[in-house]
């Protein structure tokens, strides 16, 4: 079992940055792929980023390559989520979600992941 817990959301003006967390507890968290996704209103969830259990490898959405960074710390079994650039198209609920099967390959398809967090809000403002 995993336990995924995100904080960080918020209100953010376009242009402003916003970091996000997810701290996971339970199974050792370092050999676990971790993602970001988001879900808007009205739409499907999506694959943000994601990062292999060591770090050295990740994945983006093109729609925030060069705006989001996807990163670990793996002694203190959280993620993050560097947003900057944002803009309104941003505004979704972000969840972080657990891969307990595959340490070194990364995948944008939300079925790959077993486990996933609550959510957290982020908008932002034009």
């Amino acid at each position: 079992q995993v336990q995924l817990v995100e904080s960080g959301g918020g209100l953010a003006q376009a242009g402003g940055s916003l970091r996000l967390s997810c701290a996971a507890s339970g199974r050792t968290f370092s050999t676990n792929v971790m993602a970001w996704f988001h879900q808007a209103p009205g739409k499907e969830r999506e694959f943000v980023a994601a990062i292999t259990s060591s770090g050295r490898t990740t994945l983006y959405a093109d729609s925030v390559k060069g705006r989001f960074t996807i990163s670990r710390d793996n002694a203190k079994n959280t993620m993050y989520l560097q947003m900057n650039s944002l803009k309104p198209e941003d505004t979704a609920v972000y969840y972080c979600a657990a891969d307990i099967r595959r340490f070194e390959i990364v995948s944008k398809w939300s079925k790959e992941y077993d486990y996933w967090g609550q959510g957290t809000q982020v908008t932002v403002s034009s």
